[in-house]
C-alpha cells in the first residue's frame, strides 16, 4: 500500500510550493462548494481535469482512486431522485423521480469530482512531510500537524500488518460466508489488528525516543518561495472566481 504514489513525479505542479498549493486548493474547493447549477460545476470539473493533465499522474492509480470516491456517491443516486420534495416528476410504475432530484445529485457528484481531482493534482503531488512542514506555516499547532503526520505516515505499516493476519487465516482454510464463524473470524481479525497496532505503536515510540523525539520534528530544510508559485497561486485563484462568476 503506498499512499504517496502521486508525489513522485517531475511536472510543473510537483515543484511548487506547498503553501501556494494548499492556499489554492482551498479558495478553489470552498468557491466549487458553494456553486450552484450544473454549468459552473461542470466548469470546475473541466478546470480540475486540466491540473490532472498538467501534473501528468498514473491514470490507473488515478482511476482507482476515483472510482472508490464515487461508489459512495452512488448511494446518494439510489436515494436523492426519488425523495427530493419538488416538480415535475418522471412516473415509473410505482415509483416517483424527481427531475429536480436528479438535477441536484449531479450536481454534487460534479462539485465532488472536481474537489477530488483538484486535492489529488494539488496535494497528491506533495509528500506528506512537505504537507506536514507547510502547515506549520499556517500557524496550525504542532502537536496536532505531528499527530496527522504520524497517523498518515502509519497507515500503510498497519495495512502491510492487516495483509499478514489476513494471508495467515486464509492459509488455514479459512472460507468467508454468512454464519457466525465468519463473523467472530472477522472480530479475532480485528482483534489481532489491535494488539498488533499497540505493540507497533510502543515500538515506534521507544525508537523516537531513543532519536530524541521531543514532541516535534525538527525542520531542517525550509520552502524557498519563488515567482512561479506566486503566479500560480493568482492564477487559479483568479480562474476559480471567474467561474463562479457563471453563476
Amino acid at each position: 500500500m503506498h499512499l504517496e504514489v502521486f508525489a513522485e513525479g517531475n511536472s510543473f505542479l510537483h515543484k511548487l510550493d506547498p503553501r501556494i498549493k494548499i492556499l489554492s486548493l482551498t479558495v478553489f474547493a470552498i468557491l466549487c462548494a458553494i456553486s450552484k447549477g450544473l454549468l459552473v460545476p461542470f466548469l470546475y470539473l473541466l478546470f480540475s481535469l486540466s491540473l490532472i493533465l498538467i501534473a501528468n499522474l498514473n491514470l490507473k492509480e488515478l482511476t482507482n482512486r476515483i472510482f472508490s470516491a464515487n461508489f459512495f456517491i452512488l448511494f446518494m443516486w439510489l436515494f436523492l431522485p426519488f425523495t427530493y420534495q419538488s416538480n415535475p416528476y418522471i412516473h415509473l410504475g410505482f415509483l416517483k423521480i424527481s427531475l429536480k432530484g436528479i438535477e441536484y445529485a449531479l450536481s454534487i457528484t460534479l462539485k465532488c469530482n472536481a474537489i477530488i481531482l483538484a486535492t489529488i493534482a494539488l496535494l497528491a503531488t506533495s509528500t506528506i512531510f512537505d504537507i506536514a512542514h507547510a502547515m506549520l506555516h499556517f500557524k496550525i499547532p504542532t502537536k496536532l500537524v505531528t499527530v496527522f503526520f504520524l497517523f498518515y505516515r502509519y497507515i500503510t505499516v498497519m495495512h502491510e500488518e492487516y495483509i499478514k493476519i489476513k494471508r495467515a487465516v486464509l492459509a488455514r482454510g479459512f472460507n468467508p460466508k454468512t454464519n457466525i464463524f465468519t463473523y467472530k473470524t472477522y472480530a479475532y481479525i480485528l482483534g489481532a489488528l489491535l494488539l498488533k497496532s499497540f505493540e507497533r505503536s510502543e515500538e515506534v515510540y521507544k525508537a523516537m525516543l531513543c532519536r530524541g523525539f521531543k514532541g516535534f520534528f525538527p525542520l531542517l530544510d525550509h520552502f524557498k518561495m519563488e515567482k512561479k508559485d506566486i503566479i500560480f497561486g493568482i492564477f487559479i485563484c483568479l480562474i476559480s472566481i471567474l467561474i463562479f462568476l457563471f453563476n
